[in-house]
């Protein structure tokens, strides 16, 4: 049903943990009951860092582990412009629309995150 590496990001999530940030934001997806806290660290305009907590389905879960690997050392303005066809590339995968929020919650939430730095 899912890609390996999926599976992978699921049973191990990376970049686990928390940050001292001030660019840190929360997400909920009421219809899958996935909740994410993210944690940025941002310097000259760059994402140097990210860490998650999330509690999630396989699919949430995974697309927040691969996102914090794939925006570091993007800058800020990069990661506003992500978008659903971005994370759905990303997870090479088939996403039913109903699944469509729970892949996007992480990215949404960072992208909320990010919104301090302004």
């Amino acid at each position: 049903m899912y890609r390996e590496e999926i599976l992978d990001h699921y049973k191990r999530p990376r970049n686990e943990g928390t940050l001292e940030t001030d660019f840190r934001a929360e997400g909920d997806n009421s219809s899958c009951g996935d909740h994410t806290e993210i944690y940025l660290e941002i310097e000259d305009g760059e994402v140097k860092e990210m860490k998650h907590e999330t509690e999630g389905c396989a699919i949430c879960t995974s697309a927040t582990s691969i996102l914090s690997e794939e925006i570091k050392g993007k800058k800020v303005d990069e990661v506003e412009q992500l978008d659903r066809d971005w994370i759905i590339d990303t997870l090479d995968i088939e996403i039913s629309p109903m699944r469509t929020k729970c892949a996007m919650l992480g990215l949404k939430t960072a992208q909320k995150a990010l919104k301090k730095s302004e």
